[in-house]
């Protein structure tokens, strides 16, 4: 089986597990006005899965205003890469080394989350930046482009980043070097989808930085890119689909659990 980029929405619509991983968007508090001051925080992306990927990651919080800028290296290039902030389980990145359940061994989303925890934002390049676009493939950055953005979370979130709970998680990896996500083993999110679309590849856990402020320059803040996606429209699932594909994944999960 072959799946390109041009049919990225049926391969990452089960994706939503990522999504269910995370805390409700219905959360995030309106306003400013949080606990701390403005605090810049420092991530050193790794790869995992031997994706080659690495990069570096800036966070600034100040009250409930995230701002986060991005460069990366090594990922598939022409497809989208979800990417997102976690939070939760033991706030770290999983061991590379470590036996996944996927190809070979390759760590899945499944196999990282008592890791790495819940999503808590999704860094999309527009649009809403909750758990709930876990999946929101068409706006998420392609390959290796830079990412900047600034966006609101709610107090509890902002509160995490800022005590340093943060890990930042990009995926997508091309396992068997083909150039685009495909492959006959499938991902553990669903049956019909190869694990290349959703296995992580790099991870960051955020640290407290040397630095007073973010480095200058990248992509413009509150805007990004979405350059080499092809039919974008197509690719936009409603929340129905959504449910729909985590109940799935967890029926599926929980069967596989049962054998």
């Amino acid at each position: 089986m072959r799946t390109t980029t041009k049919r990225i929405l049926p391969l990452f619509a089960a994706t939503a597990m990522l999504g269910m991983f995370g805390a409700s968007g219905a959360a995030l508090a309106e306003g400013h006005g949080g606990e701390h001051g403005a605090t810049t925080l420092e991530a050193h992306l790794t790869e995992l899965n031997d994706s080659g990927a690495s990069g570096t990651a800036w966070v600034t919080v100040e009250g409930n205003e995230v701002t986060v800028k991005m460069e990366n290296t090594g990922l598939l290039s022409g497809s989208p890469h979800a990417q997102h902030i976690h939070v939760g389980g033991k706030n770290q990145c999983p061991d590379p080394t470590m036996e996944g359940s996927g190809e070979n061994g390759a760590i899945q989303v499944s196999d990282a989350h008592d890791d790495y925890g819940m999503i808590v934002s999704s860094l999309t390049t527009e649009g809403d930046t909750s758990p709930d676009s876990g999946l929101a493939v068409d706006r998420f950055p392609v390959g290796d482009d830079a990412y900047e953005r600034t966006f609101e979370v709610s107090d509890q979130v902002a509160s995490d980043i800022t005590d340093g709970k943060g890990v930042i998680v990009v995926h997508g990896v091309d396992h068997n070097g083909s150039g685009e996500y495909d492959g006959d083993v499938m991902s553990d999110l669903d049956p019909n989808l190869p694990s290349e679309a959703t296995d992580p590849a790099a991870c960051g856990e955020l640290e407290v930085s040397q630095m007073e402020h973010m480095p200058e320059g990248g992509a413009e803040t509150g805007d990004g890119t979405t350059a080499g996606i092809e039919n974008a429209g197509a690719m936009i699932a409603g929340g129905g689909l959504i449910a729909a594909a985590a109940a799935g994944a967890i029926a599926l999960r929980t069967r596989q659990l049962q054998k």
